[in-house]
């Protein structure tokens, strides 16, 4: 949904990714390292109650998210292997994110860590859905809230209630508790109605090939 953002921070990291390419890091060290310094800092911070130093610290390793896949394209070295790392790293960031504040939540306010843990499972539900959906050739590419959306709710409700801010934590969570499984509502029944077109256009291709004998009678 915020994929529209993507050119503007390309363009702002561009000077950041042109130094790296001068370098010989890799985008894979960077997928890696951003995910373990953002996890260190959401498990570290979150459960003793480090809200905003653990959202800002956490926000600021999501964008190095942005920075491997530009010096990938740069290197050349954009492959399948990098993309299932990065795939992969992003469910360990994720779930770093919301374990870590459930952590807190459980010692604070039970009803808030459920719905956290919720957003957890569903935001890993969402992730799987249209990857096994890509792997079976189904069309699963919508939902009104995908990972940059639930790093944005959860990250920013999390620093604001770490200043101060009253409610805006609860209402976070619920929202993005909500949003998260309309979207995978959204992706089961795309996937569902992908698989039941393409079933149905199967039996007219194959029904050639199916029954070869009866066509060639006909035509004698």
């Amino acid at each position: 949904m915020l994929n529209f953002l993507r050119p503007f921070f390309a363009r702002l990291f561009g000077p950041i990714v042109q130094g790296l390419a001068r370098t010989p890091v890799t985008p894979n060290m960077i997928t890696v390292a951003g995910t373990v310094c953002m996890s260190a800092a959401a498990l570290s911070m979150f459960p003793i109650g480090e809200l905003f130093p653990g959202a800002f610290t956490a926000t600021i390793f999501t964008f190095t998210d942005m920075l491997d896949g530009q010096l990938a394209r740069i290197k050349g070295s954009s492959g399948k292997y990098g993309a299932f790392l990065d795939s992969t790293m992003d469910r360990l960031g994720d779930a770093a994110i919301f374990g870590g504040i459930t952590i807190w939540f459980m010692r604070t306010d039970h009803l808030l860590g459920v719905v956290s843990l919720f957003c957890l499972a569903g935001g890993m539900s969402v992730s799987y859905v249209k990857a096994r959906a890509e792997g079976l050739g189904l069309n699963a590419d919508v939902g009104v809230i995908e990972r940059p959306e639930r790093l944005i709710i959860g990250l920013t409700s999390i620093g604001l209630s770490g200043l101060g801010i009253p409610y805006v934590l609860p209402i976070g969570m619920w929202a993005l508790a909500a949003g998260t499984a309309f979207t995978l509502y959204q992706r089961m029944r795309a996937v569902f109605v992908d698989a039941k077109a393409k079933s149905a256009q199967s039996p007219t291709a194959e029904a050639p090939t199916a029954q070869p004998a009866p066509a060639q009678s006909e035509e004698a």
